[in-house]
């Protein structure tokens, strides 16, 4: 067994730590009786060999190896060398891609050449006629990973499409023969010569199967290969084999509890995966909606009542479901969840943990759109128990570090498999840990509900908090004014060092929700010992807060006049802000302003400054001169926030709303602003009328990203939809 591995130099190749020479003992442990010696070997390889999906010259000179070990009857844990060598070759650059990954360089300075993944993948072509003789292994693990790497690997795939058919016909492990039909359907993909046959074989084994989960693997696939083709009762078909599967599955066991915890990074992956399939008899099923849902794409409203059949099934795994793929649906497109909340606010009441973690992760990121759920939440919050495993006060966020929502957290490993079967969690699968009433308390604040108030003075009095529950305070409006003392109790603990900024920032911006003017003193204490780690974002925390004091933060007028002259734009700009705030005086603020508008200053800095003399307004028109050079700025961040506050300080639409409308197809992330300051001009920008109706006639909101989201980008988009509507109603009854 690894015939020749002493005669390759690894000392000369590299992996993503430096030399490869350990590269020998990996290979050996992969082939170790040990279980725990293979897991470590395994983790190694995607650690350093096969680093985030790299390929290094010493990624290549394992390739003969790992398929001697693959063909080797007696190595254990083949199914995952299959599935290793799948990651190896199984990437396709397009030439942008290529160009771009030519220029990756490793810690030494040298590149990782674009041609090592194209080397990779002819190698293993090479050597892909050893899967196709483990299609039949013994070892299941073996035959759950082969179909893929056939299907991705193979350079014959009429042979590997025969041979998949074929093998359908006598396989009996349920898994198995999904990822053999996810496999045809990759081929489908990626061979146009072999799509019309395929789509129909699985159009054939989508009404023939006998087995219900065979036909819902078949109508999946074939929506993937086929999306214009996909039937107007798909979702009554999808939800009647849904139910025909937990009929037949609740009268065996379900699926075995999950292993003790391992030490290695891959061995953490497979407790999870295995945690959150325990108990229940099919968790398959969730691969196979998550490939409908990607294939409906746009069908919203198919979508959605599959959402909603999934939520009012009596499986609670099926339910479980249904929140992960709505937290992908709902982050990426508009459409009317209303029933989509209310049902998943009925989960928290649900006696299974997992059930009720997964919608309080779910209702975290709502905000407003949480409303509907509401009445649960405060339930929830109202009955739960408040002991250290679901209280207030750990902040922990499972694995990955936190549980603030899905996304953040741990999301979909093995996702360069997840177009088939096997992937990893549902899309957009967050943080797994136990978010309890802290979550749901989030959730509840974040949609503005005054519940929320008494229930966190009393976290308040507690333990430490998330910060996110601090940053919530701002949609509570005036009730949240009973927090001030709490929250400048806390503040008046934190000690001045080099933590500071982490630790006083959520309270500064709850305390400027709150108008807790009370706490002028802790404010101005933060303020002024503020150290050296990080003390420009300090003071500019504090700096807001006084702002949002006004008048009553007059003490901190003497501050407020040092610091604009920092040579920091952001605290320079911020106190002018705060300055104006308290004394309501242009005259000492504009000219610092004015300073930070020099075109051969960095946008961020142009961009802050105007920020501050739209928010003073007309009482700024001297600085309107500074303003004008900024709307020819390169930089289209700039030129949006310069001709906004050029029109809030002149009223002029000649010269800033050609601006506002440009940046508005430009920039996506500026449409938030650009709308505010539409919405304000009234009928002045009714030549905004069509670029507003086309924004609210848009389904796919407005900051989707692939692959990521941020924490308030749902809350963005609704605020976007808002501020549309608000300005074409005050261009409709003339309104300036």
């Amino acid at each position: 067994m690894l015939t020749g591995i002493e005669e390759v130099d690894w000392a000369s190749l590299g992996h993503a730590y430096g030399p490869a020479d350990d590269v020998p003992e990996l290979l050996r442990g992969l082939a170790s009786a040990d279980p725990a010696e293979r897991e470590t070997a395994l983790d190694g390889m995607y650690g350093a060999v096969h680093h985030q999906g790299d390929v290094y010259d010493s990624t290549l000179a394992c390739i003969p190896f790992l398929l001697e070990l693959v063909a080797d009857p007696g190595v254990q844990d083949r199914g995952c060398i299959v599935e290793l060598l799948t990651s190896i070759g199984g990437i396709e650059l397009d030439d942008e891609e290529e160009e771009e990954m030519s220029g990756l360089p490793f810690d030494d300075g040298e590149f990782i050449p674009a041609a090592n993944y194209a080397m990779a993948a002819a190698a293993i072509a090479a050597g892909s006629d050893v899967f196709l003789g483990l299609v039949s292994d013994p070892d299941p693990e073996v035959r759950l990973a082969v179909p893929y790497a056939l299907a991705s690997l193979h350079p014959e795939p009429a042979l590997v499409l025969t041979l998949l058919r074929e093998r359908l016909t006598v396989e009996r492990d349920t898994e198995v023969r999904l990822a053999l039909v996810a496999a045809v359907g990759q081929i489908a993909l990626r061979h146009a010569s072999l799509r019309a046959e395929t789509v129909d074989w699985l159009g054939w084994l989508a009404r023939a199967a006998q087995d219900p989960g065979l036909r819902l693997a078949a109508l999946a696939q074939r929506a993937r290969c086929a999306p214009g083709e996909i039937p107007d009762d798909v979702v009554p078909r999808v939800t009647a084999l849904l139910e025909e599967i937990r009929t037949a599955s609740f009268s065996g066991a379900g699926s075995e509890p999950p292993r003790g915890a391992a030490p290695t990074l891959i061995g953490q992956v497979r407790e999870l995966l295995e945690e959150h399939a325990a108990g229940r008899p099919a968790p398959w099923t969730e691969e196979l909606l998550r490939t409908l849902h990607a294939a409906l794409d746009d069908r919203v409203d198919d979508r959605i009542a599959l959402v909603l059949a999934q939520l009012r099934s009596p499986d609670w795994g099926q339910r479980s479901d249904a929140i992960w793929l709505c937290g992908g649906l709902i982050r990426v497109w508009r459409g009317r969840y209303e029933e989509v909340v209310r049902l998943v606010g009925d989960q928290l009441h649900d006696p299974e943990p997992r059930l009720r973690e997964a919608a309080t992760s779910f209702l975290e990121r709502l905000f407003e759109l949480g409303a509907p759920a509401a009445d649960a939440l405060a339930a929830r919050l109202a009955r739960a128990p408040r002991g250290p495993a679901d209280g207030f006060g750990d902040g922990s966020g499972g694995f990955g570090g936190r549980s603030d929502g899905f996304g953040d957290g741990f999301g979909g490993f093995g996702e360069g498999c997840g177009d088939g079967f096997g992937g990893g969690f549902g899309e957009g699968f967050g943080g797994v840990g136990r978010s309890g009433r802290e979550g749901a308390l989030i959730a509840l604040a974040r949609a503005g509900d005054v519940r929320a108030v008494p229930l966190l003075a009393r976290a308040l009095e507690e333990g430490e908090v998330r910060r996110e529950l601090l940053y919530a305070v701002d949609g509570l409006g005036p009730s949240a004014a009973v927090l001030a003392p709490l929250l400048r109790r806390r503040l008046a603990r934190i000690e001045l060092d080099d933590r500071l900024y982490d630790r006083a920032a959520p309270l500064l911006h709850a305390l400027a929700a709150a108008r807790g003017v009370q706490a002028l003193p802790e404010v101005l204490r933060v303020l002024r010992g503020a150290p050296a780690n990080r003390r420009d974002r300090v003071r500019e925390a504090a700096l807001r807060t006084l702002a949002a004091f006004g008048p009553a933060a007059g003490e901190a007028v003497p501050d407020l006049r040092e610091l604009l002259a920092d040579g920091s734009a952001g605290v320079s700009t911020a106190a002018a802000r705060a300055l104006w705030a308290v004394e309501g005086d242009p005259a000492e603020v504009l000219p610092v302003l004015e300073r930070w508008l020099r075109p051969v200053l960095p946008g961020a800095d142009r961009c802050a400054a105007a920020q501050v003399l739209g928010e003073i307004g007309p009482a700024a028109v001297a600085a309107a001169p500074a303003l004008r050079p900024a709307l020819a700025s390169r930089d289209p961040w700039v030129r949006v926030r310069a001709a906004a506050a050029l029109w809030r300080v002149t009223g002029e639409t000649e010269a800033t709303l050609p601006v506002l409308l440009a940046g508005w197809e430009e920039n996506r992330h500026a449409r938030v602003d650009i709308a505010e300051c539409l919405a304000e001009m009234g009928p002045a920008a009714s030549e905004a009328r069509l670029v507003l109706l086309t924004e609210l006639t848009r389904r796919r909101r407005h900051n989707a990203r692939e692959g990521a989201s941020g924490t308030r980008d749902i809350h963005l988009d609704e605020k976007l939809l808002t501020l549309c509507r608000a300005a074409l109603a005050r261009m409709e009854r003339g309104v300036y």
